[in-house]
């Protein structure tokens, strides 16, 4: 059985999150939440926070071993991108984009592949 959880409008750039999600897709959830509370980046914590929210969404099903999950996908999608306006040389302005971001977490049993 699976389990959902997402994450939307996350402000951080979905390049960012794509370069961890690697070292967690496939892992256990225990062991990849103990992977990603040592990592230095940002999009760290906010990763392991969706995981637990799957957990926790996880949790409320009878049928569910929540010890024996897996992670089956993770995806970090991009949303929508904020647009903004710096001051420069001469009057000029240049445009500064800010990239948000959805990141859904899909959760398994062990024992299904």
């Amino acid at each position: 059985m699976e389990v959902k959880a997402l994450a939307r409008y996350i402000r951080i750039s979905p390049q960012k999150v794509q370069k961890l999600i690697g070292a967690v897709k496939g892992k256990k959830v225990e062991s990849a939440l103990n992977e990603l509370k040592f990592m230095p980046l940002k999009a760290a914590g906010i990763v392991e926070k969706v995981i637990r929210s799957a957990v926790a969404n996880a949790n409320q099903n009878p049928d569910i071993d929540v010890d024996s999950l897996v992670i089956r996908n993770i995806v970090a999608n991009q949303g929508p991108v904020l647009k903004r306006f710096a001051a420069r040389a001469r009057g000029r302005g240049t445009r500064i984009l800010k990239k948000t971001t959805h990141i859904t977490v899909i959760l398994a049993d062990g024992s299904v592949k």
